[in-house]
Protein backbone atom coordinates (compact mmCIF):
# COMPACT_ATOMS: atom_id res chain seq x y z
CA UNK A 1 0.00 0.00 0.00
CA UNK A 2 1.41 3.39 -1.02
CA UNK A 3 2.39 5.67 1.84
CA UNK A 4 0.27 8.84 2.29
CA UNK A 5 1.79 12.22 1.42
CA UNK A 6 1.06 15.33 3.50
CA UNK A 7 0.12 18.32 1.36
CA UNK A 8 2.09 20.65 3.61
CA UNK A 9 5.24 18.57 3.04
CA UNK A 10 4.73 18.33 -0.71
CA UNK A 11 3.92 21.96 -1.56
CA UNK A 12 6.03 25.06 -1.04
CA UNK A 13 4.64 28.41 0.15
CA UNK A 14 4.76 29.77 -3.39
CA UNK A 15 2.75 26.82 -4.70
CA UNK A 16 0.13 27.24 -1.99
CA UNK A 17 -0.07 30.96 -2.74
CA UNK A 18 -0.68 30.10 -6.40
CA UNK A 19 -3.56 27.83 -5.37
CA UNK A 20 -4.96 30.63 -3.19
CA UNK A 21 -4.73 33.06 -6.12
CA UNK A 22 -6.98 30.78 -8.18
CA UNK A 23 -9.85 31.19 -5.70
CA UNK A 24 -12.17 33.96 -6.89
CA UNK A 25 -14.66 34.21 -4.02
CA UNK A 26 -13.60 35.90 -0.76
CA UNK A 27 -15.53 33.24 1.15
CA UNK A 28 -13.41 30.50 -0.44
CA UNK A 29 -10.24 32.36 0.51
CA UNK A 30 -11.43 32.59 4.12
CA UNK A 31 -12.10 28.83 4.15
CA UNK A 32 -8.58 28.27 2.79
CA UNK A 33 -7.24 29.87 5.97
CA UNK A 34 -9.17 27.47 8.21
CA UNK A 35 -7.19 24.40 7.12
CA UNK A 36 -4.23 24.93 9.45
CA UNK A 37 -2.01 27.65 10.93
CA UNK A 38 0.34 27.64 7.95
CA UNK A 39 -2.49 28.15 5.47
CA UNK A 40 -3.98 30.85 7.71
CA UNK A 41 -0.64 32.65 7.73
CA UNK A 42 -0.39 32.45 3.93
CA UNK A 43 -3.98 33.62 3.51
CA UNK A 44 -3.43 36.53 5.90
CA UNK A 45 -0.15 37.71 4.39
CA UNK A 46 -1.54 37.42 0.86
CA UNK A 47 -4.62 39.54 1.56
CA UNK A 48 -4.64 42.89 -0.25
CA UNK A 49 -7.86 44.59 0.94
CA UNK A 50 -9.29 45.15 4.40
CA UNK A 51 -12.34 47.00 5.75
CA UNK A 52 -12.53 47.38 9.52
CA UNK A 53 -13.65 49.44 12.51
CA UNK A 54 -11.15 49.01 15.31
CA UNK A 55 -9.18 50.84 17.98
CA UNK A 56 -5.38 51.22 18.16
CA UNK A 57 -4.75 47.83 19.80
CA UNK A 58 -6.76 45.86 17.26
CA UNK A 59 -5.35 47.90 14.37
CA UNK A 60 -1.86 46.95 15.53
CA UNK A 61 -2.79 43.27 15.57
CA UNK A 62 -4.34 43.54 12.11
CA UNK A 63 -1.18 45.22 10.78
CA UNK A 64 1.02 42.42 12.11
CA UNK A 65 -1.25 39.74 10.63
CA UNK A 66 -2.12 41.28 7.25
CA UNK A 67 1.33 42.45 6.18
CA UNK A 68 0.60 42.97 2.48
CA UNK A 69 -2.54 45.11 2.71
CA UNK A 70 -2.60 47.75 -0.03
CA UNK A 71 -6.21 48.94 0.38
CA UNK A 72 -7.65 49.89 3.78
CA UNK A 73 -11.24 51.10 4.23
CA UNK A 74 -12.03 52.71 7.60
CA UNK A 75 -14.80 54.99 6.32
CA UNK A 76 -17.89 55.79 8.37
CA UNK A 77 -21.41 55.62 6.98
CA UNK A 78 -23.78 58.56 7.34
CA UNK A 79 -25.90 56.50 9.75
CA UNK A 80 -22.90 56.42 12.14
CA UNK A 81 -22.28 60.17 11.88
CA UNK A 82 -22.47 60.51 15.67
CA UNK A 83 -19.36 58.33 15.98
CA UNK A 84 -16.01 60.03 15.25
CA UNK A 85 -14.48 56.91 13.70
CA UNK A 86 -10.71 56.80 13.29
CA UNK A 87 -8.72 59.19 15.48
CA UNK A 88 -5.21 60.64 15.24
CA UNK A 89 -3.78 57.93 17.50
CA UNK A 90 -5.34 55.29 15.24
CA UNK A 91 -3.73 56.91 12.21
CA UNK A 92 -0.32 56.72 13.86
CA UNK A 93 -0.76 52.95 14.24
CA UNK A 94 -2.06 52.64 10.67
CA UNK A 95 0.75 54.68 9.15
CA UNK A 96 3.46 52.79 11.03
CA UNK A 97 1.89 49.33 10.59
CA UNK A 98 0.50 49.26 7.03
CA UNK A 99 3.59 50.34 5.11
CA UNK A 100 2.38 48.96 1.76
CA UNK A 101 -0.83 51.02 1.63
CA UNK A 102 -1.81 52.46 -1.73
CA UNK A 103 -5.47 53.17 -0.94
CA UNK A 104 -6.80 54.67 2.32
CA UNK A 105 -10.45 55.58 2.81
CA UNK A 106 -11.23 57.72 5.87
CA UNK A 107 -14.50 59.19 4.57
CA UNK A 108 -16.55 60.81 7.35
CA UNK A 109 -14.01 60.09 10.12
CA UNK A 110 -14.70 63.30 12.01
CA UNK A 111 -12.10 62.76 14.74
CA UNK A 112 -9.11 63.19 12.44
CA UNK A 113 -7.02 66.38 12.65
CA UNK A 114 -3.88 67.67 10.97
CA UNK A 115 -1.82 65.63 13.44
CA UNK A 116 -3.19 62.42 11.99
CA UNK A 117 -2.52 63.54 8.42
CA UNK A 118 1.07 64.31 9.41
CA UNK A 119 1.48 60.63 10.32
CA UNK A 120 0.21 59.63 6.88
CA UNK A 121 2.62 62.00 5.17
CA UNK A 122 5.51 60.80 7.30
CA UNK A 123 5.06 57.04 6.80
CA UNK A 124 2.94 56.20 3.75
CA UNK A 125 5.09 57.28 0.83
CA UNK A 126 3.46 54.71 -1.51
CA UNK A 127 -0.07 56.09 -1.03
CA UNK A 128 -1.95 56.80 -4.26
CA UNK A 129 -5.57 57.25 -3.13
CA UNK A 130 -6.77 59.16 -0.05
CA UNK A 131 -10.37 60.00 0.88
CA UNK A 132 -10.79 62.32 3.86
CA UNK A 133 -14.13 63.77 2.78
CA UNK A 134 -16.13 65.32 5.64
CA UNK A 135 -13.19 65.13 8.04
CA UNK A 136 -14.09 68.68 8.97
CA UNK A 137 -11.18 69.48 11.29
CA UNK A 138 -8.55 69.28 8.56
CA UNK A 139 -6.72 72.34 7.29
CA UNK A 140 -3.94 73.30 4.88
CA UNK A 141 -1.30 72.24 7.40
CA UNK A 142 -2.37 68.60 7.30
CA UNK A 143 -2.76 68.55 3.52
CA UNK A 144 0.68 70.07 3.11
CA UNK A 145 2.16 67.18 5.11
CA UNK A 146 0.37 64.64 2.91
CA UNK A 147 1.55 66.38 -0.28
CA UNK A 148 5.11 66.45 1.04
CA UNK A 149 5.24 62.76 1.95
CA UNK A 150 2.86 61.14 -0.58
CA UNK A 151 4.24 62.38 -3.86
CA UNK A 152 2.78 59.50 -5.87
CA UNK A 153 -0.77 60.56 -4.96
CA UNK A 154 -3.21 60.02 -7.86
CA UNK A 155 -6.61 60.68 -6.22
CA UNK A 156 -7.52 62.94 -3.30
CA UNK A 157 -11.04 63.56 -2.00
CA UNK A 158 -11.65 66.52 0.33
CA UNK A 159 -15.40 67.12 0.04
CA UNK A 160 -16.78 69.09 2.99
CA UNK A 161 -13.34 70.06 4.34
CA UNK A 162 -14.31 73.70 4.76
CA UNK A 163 -10.95 74.90 6.15
CA UNK A 164 -9.04 73.90 3.02
CA UNK A 165 -7.87 76.92 1.01
CA UNK A 166 -5.83 77.71 -2.09
CA UNK A 167 -2.66 76.95 -0.11
CA UNK A 168 -3.45 73.23 -0.28
CA UNK A 169 -3.80 73.40 -4.06
CA UNK A 170 -0.43 75.09 -4.29
CA UNK A 171 1.15 72.31 -2.21
CA UNK A 172 -0.37 69.66 -4.45
CA UNK A 173 0.84 71.46 -7.55
CA UNK A 174 4.41 71.57 -6.30
CA UNK A 175 4.65 67.99 -5.02
CA UNK A 176 1.93 65.72 -6.47
CA UNK A 177 2.33 66.17 -10.20
CA UNK A 178 0.73 62.83 -11.11
CA UNK A 179 -2.59 63.76 -9.49
CA UNK A 180 -5.51 62.60 -11.66
CA UNK A 181 -8.63 63.05 -9.50
CA UNK A 182 -9.41 65.81 -7.00
CA UNK A 183 -12.67 66.22 -5.07
CA UNK A 184 -13.27 69.65 -3.51
CA UNK A 185 -17.06 69.72 -3.17
CA UNK A 186 -18.15 72.36 -0.69
CA UNK A 187 -14.64 73.73 -0.11
CA UNK A 188 -15.86 77.31 -0.33
CA UNK A 189 -12.44 78.89 0.32
CA UNK A 190 -11.13 77.61 -3.02
CA UNK A 191 -10.85 80.40 -5.62
CA UNK A 192 -9.81 80.91 -9.23
CA UNK A 193 -6.30 81.73 -8.04
CA UNK A 194 -6.02 78.35 -6.31
CA UNK A 195 -7.13 76.46 -9.43
CA UNK A 196 -4.57 78.39 -11.47
CA UNK A 197 -1.83 77.36 -9.03
CA UNK A 198 -3.05 73.74 -9.06
CA UNK A 199 -2.73 73.24 -12.80
CA UNK A 200 0.71 74.80 -12.99
CA UNK A 201 2.02 71.45 -11.77
CA UNK A 202 -0.93 69.04 -11.97
CA UNK A 203 -1.59 68.77 -15.70
CA UNK A 204 -2.83 65.16 -15.75
CA UNK A 205 -6.14 65.76 -13.99
CA UNK A 206 -8.93 63.57 -15.35
CA UNK A 207 -11.65 64.29 -12.80
CA UNK A 208 -12.24 67.54 -10.89
CA UNK A 209 -15.20 68.03 -8.54
CA UNK A 210 -15.70 71.64 -7.45
CA UNK A 211 -19.43 71.37 -6.83
CA UNK A 212 -20.67 74.14 -4.54
CA UNK A 213 -17.34 75.99 -4.60
CA UNK A 214 -19.08 79.34 -4.78
CA UNK A 215 -15.91 81.41 -5.17
CA UNK A 216 -14.88 79.69 -8.41
CA UNK A 217 -15.72 81.49 -11.64
CA UNK A 218 -14.91 81.61 -15.35
CA UNK A 219 -11.26 82.49 -14.88
CA UNK A 220 -10.46 79.38 -12.82
CA UNK A 221 -12.43 76.97 -14.98
CA UNK A 222 -10.94 78.35 -18.18
CA UNK A 223 -7.43 77.97 -16.77
CA UNK A 224 -8.11 74.33 -15.88
CA UNK A 225 -9.59 73.67 -19.32
CA UNK A 226 -6.53 75.04 -21.08
CA UNK A 227 -3.96 73.31 -18.87
CA UNK A 228 -5.66 69.89 -18.65
CA UNK A 229 -7.47 69.85 -21.97
CA UNK A 230 -6.12 66.51 -23.19
CA UNK A 231 -6.76 64.65 -19.92
CA UNK A 232 -9.92 66.15 -18.39
CA UNK A 233 -12.90 63.78 -18.62
CA UNK A 234 -15.10 64.75 -15.66
CA UNK A 235 -15.85 68.26 -14.38
CA UNK A 236 -18.45 69.02 -11.73
CA UNK A 237 -19.55 72.63 -11.19
CA UNK A 238 -22.90 72.28 -9.43
CA UNK A 239 -24.14 75.60 -8.02
CA UNK A 240 -20.98 77.48 -8.99
CA UNK A 241 -23.10 80.54 -9.73
CA UNK A 242 -20.14 82.62 -10.98
CA UNK A 243 -19.56 80.17 -13.84
CA UNK A 244 -21.01 81.20 -17.21
CA UNK A 245 -20.62 80.87 -20.97
CA UNK A 246 -16.90 81.67 -20.90
CA UNK A 247 -16.21 78.48 -18.91
CA UNK A 248 -18.25 76.21 -21.17
CA UNK A 249 -16.75 77.81 -24.29
CA UNK A 250 -13.26 77.11 -22.94
CA UNK A 251 -14.20 73.50 -22.28
CA UNK A 252 -15.50 73.24 -25.83
CA UNK A 253 -12.27 74.68 -27.18
CA UNK A 254 -9.73 72.66 -25.19
CA UNK A 255 -11.41 69.55 -23.70
CA UNK A 256 -12.30 67.31 -26.64
CA UNK A 257 -12.40 64.19 -24.43
CA UNK A 258 -14.90 65.47 -21.86
CA UNK A 259 -17.32 62.72 -20.79
CA UNK A 260 -19.18 64.15 -17.79
CA UNK A 261 -20.12 67.79 -17.21
CA UNK A 262 -22.20 68.99 -14.25
CA UNK A 263 -23.28 72.63 -14.57
CA UNK A 264 -26.60 72.53 -12.69
CA UNK A 265 -27.41 75.83 -11.04
CA UNK A 266 -25.01 77.83 -13.23
CA UNK A 267 -27.72 80.24 -14.31
CA UNK A 268 -25.63 82.45 -16.59
CA UNK A 269 -24.94 79.62 -19.04
CA UNK A 270 -26.90 79.99 -22.28
CA UNK A 271 -27.56 78.29 -25.60
CA UNK A 272 -24.51 79.87 -27.23
CA UNK A 273 -21.90 77.90 -25.24
CA UNK A 274 -23.94 74.69 -25.05
CA UNK A 275 -24.07 74.55 -28.87
CA UNK A 276 -20.28 74.92 -28.98
CA UNK A 277 -19.89 72.16 -26.40
CA UNK A 278 -22.20 69.79 -28.30
CA UNK A 279 -20.23 70.29 -31.49
CA UNK A 280 -16.81 69.95 -29.87
CA UNK A 281 -17.53 67.00 -27.56
CA UNK A 282 -20.01 65.16 -29.76
CA UNK A 283 -17.99 61.93 -29.72
CA UNK A 284 -17.07 61.91 -26.03
CA UNK A 285 -19.91 63.43 -23.96
CA UNK A 286 -21.85 60.81 -21.98
CA UNK A 287 -23.36 62.64 -19.01
CA UNK A 288 -24.67 66.22 -18.97
CA UNK A 289 -26.46 67.88 -16.07
CA UNK A 290 -27.72 71.40 -16.65
CA UNK A 291 -30.77 71.71 -14.42
CA UNK A 292 -31.62 75.28 -13.38
CA UNK A 293 -29.72 76.68 -16.37
CA UNK A 294 -32.59 79.07 -17.00
CA UNK A 295 -31.19 80.49 -20.26
CA UNK A 296 -31.00 77.11 -21.96
CA UNK A 297 -33.76 76.56 -24.53
CA UNK A 298 -34.86 74.27 -27.36
CA UNK A 299 -32.13 75.26 -29.83
CA UNK A 300 -29.20 74.06 -27.74
CA UNK A 301 -31.05 71.01 -26.40
CA UNK A 302 -31.88 69.80 -29.90
CA UNK A 303 -28.24 70.33 -30.85
CA UNK A 304 -27.08 68.20 -27.90
CA UNK A 305 -29.55 65.40 -28.69
CA UNK A 306 -28.65 65.33 -32.38
CA UNK A 307 -24.87 65.60 -32.17
CA UNK A 308 -23.91 63.79 -28.94
CA UNK A 309 -24.54 60.24 -30.08
CA UNK A 310 -22.90 58.69 -27.01
CA UNK A 311 -24.95 60.70 -24.50
CA UNK A 312 -26.39 58.37 -21.84
CA UNK A 313 -27.67 60.69 -19.11
CA UNK A 314 -29.20 64.18 -19.38
CA UNK A 315 -30.78 66.44 -16.75
CA UNK A 316 -32.62 69.58 -17.89
CA UNK A 317 -34.84 69.92 -14.82
CA UNK A 318 -36.23 73.42 -14.19
CA UNK A 319 -35.14 74.68 -17.61
CA UNK A 320 -38.39 76.54 -18.06
CA UNK A 321 -37.77 77.64 -21.67
CA UNK A 322 -37.54 74.07 -22.98
CA UNK A 323 -40.63 72.95 -24.90
CA UNK A 324 -41.80 70.03 -27.02
CA UNK A 325 -40.02 71.62 -29.99
CA UNK A 326 -36.70 70.31 -28.70
CA UNK A 327 -37.95 66.77 -29.34
CA UNK A 328 -40.09 67.53 -32.42
CA UNK A 329 -36.99 68.71 -34.28
CA UNK A 330 -35.51 65.22 -34.09
CA UNK A 331 -35.63 63.35 -37.39
CA UNK A 332 -36.10 59.65 -38.00
CA UNK A 333 -32.33 59.23 -38.30
CA UNK A 334 -31.64 60.83 -34.91
CA UNK A 335 -31.41 57.66 -32.82
CA UNK A 336 -30.77 58.45 -29.16
CA UNK A 337 -28.83 56.24 -26.77
CA UNK A 338 -30.16 57.94 -23.64
CA UNK A 339 -30.60 55.77 -20.57
CA UNK A 340 -31.43 58.50 -18.05
CA UNK A 341 -33.48 61.64 -18.79
CA UNK A 342 -34.68 64.14 -16.19
CA UNK A 343 -37.12 66.84 -17.32
CA UNK A 344 -38.83 67.62 -14.02
CA UNK A 345 -40.29 71.13 -13.57
CA UNK A 346 -40.21 71.96 -17.29
CA UNK A 347 -43.79 73.26 -17.52
CA UNK A 348 -43.88 73.64 -21.32
CA UNK A 349 -43.20 69.96 -22.03
CA UNK A 350 -46.31 67.91 -22.78
CA UNK A 351 -47.26 64.31 -23.50
CA UNK A 352 -46.72 65.03 -27.22
CA UNK A 353 -43.07 65.89 -26.59
CA UNK A 354 -42.51 62.77 -24.50
CA UNK A 355 -44.14 60.71 -27.25
CA UNK A 356 -41.78 62.14 -29.87
CA UNK A 357 -38.81 61.41 -27.61
CA UNK A 358 -39.86 57.77 -27.27
CA UNK A 359 -39.96 57.41 -31.06
CA UNK A 360 -36.24 58.16 -31.17
CA UNK A 361 -35.12 56.50 -27.93
CA UNK A 362 -35.66 52.82 -27.13
CA UNK A 363 -32.84 52.52 -24.58
CA UNK A 364 -34.41 54.68 -21.83
CA UNK A 365 -34.13 53.16 -18.33
CA UNK A 366 -35.20 56.10 -16.14
CA UNK A 367 -37.42 59.08 -16.98
CA UNK A 368 -38.14 61.84 -14.45
CA UNK A 369 -41.31 63.78 -15.32
CA UNK A 370 -42.15 65.10 -11.86
CA UNK A 371 -44.00 68.40 -11.62
CA UNK A 372 -44.90 68.53 -15.31
CA UNK A 373 -48.47 69.87 -15.29
CA UNK A 374 -49.21 68.41 -18.74
CA UNK A 375 -47.59 65.02 -18.18
CA UNK A 376 -49.27 62.63 -15.77
CA UNK A 377 -49.53 58.88 -15.63
CA UNK A 378 -53.19 59.07 -16.70
CA UNK A 379 -52.47 61.33 -19.69
CA UNK A 380 -49.58 59.15 -20.84
CA UNK A 381 -51.86 56.12 -20.68
CA UNK A 382 -54.64 57.89 -22.57
CA UNK A 383 -52.17 58.93 -25.28
CA UNK A 384 -51.08 55.31 -25.64
CA UNK A 385 -47.41 56.03 -24.89
CA UNK A 386 -45.30 52.88 -24.85
CA UNK A 387 -42.20 53.15 -22.67
CA UNK A 388 -39.32 50.68 -23.04
CA UNK A 389 -39.94 47.58 -20.94
CA UNK A 390 -37.00 48.33 -18.62
CA UNK A 391 -37.88 52.03 -18.18
CA UNK A 392 -38.90 53.39 -14.78
CA UNK A 393 -41.02 56.54 -15.04
CA UNK A 394 -40.93 58.82 -12.03
CA UNK A 395 -44.21 60.75 -11.91
CA UNK A 396 -44.32 61.65 -8.22
CA UNK A 397 -40.87 61.21 -6.65
CA UNK A 398 -41.54 57.75 -5.29
CA UNK A 399 -38.69 56.12 -7.24
CA UNK A 400 -35.03 56.10 -6.25
CA UNK A 401 -33.02 58.31 -8.59
CA UNK A 402 -29.89 57.00 -10.33
CA UNK A 403 -26.73 58.68 -9.05
CA UNK A 404 -25.01 59.02 -12.42
CA UNK A 405 -25.60 62.80 -12.48
CA UNK A 406 -24.74 63.62 -8.87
Amino acid sequence: MASSVCVNDALTDDELRWILSRLDADKDKEVFGLVCKRWLYLQSTDRKKLAARAGPHMLGRLASRFTRIVELDLSQSVSRSFYPGVTDSDLTVIAEGFKCLRVLNLHNCKGITDTGLASIGRCLSLLQFLDVSYCRKLSDKGLSAVAEGCRDLRALHLAGCRFITDESLKSLSERCRDLEALGLQGCTNITDSGLADLVKGCRKIKALDINKCSNVGDSGVSTVAKACGSSLKTLKLLDCYKVGDESVSSLARFCKNLETLIIGGCRDISDESIVLLADSCKDSLKNLRMDWCLNVSDSSLTCVLRKCKNLEALDIGCCEEVTDSAFRELGSGDVLGLKVLKVSNCPKITVAGIGKLLENCSSLEYLDVRSLPHVTEVRCSEAGLEFPSCCKVNYSGSLTEPDVLL
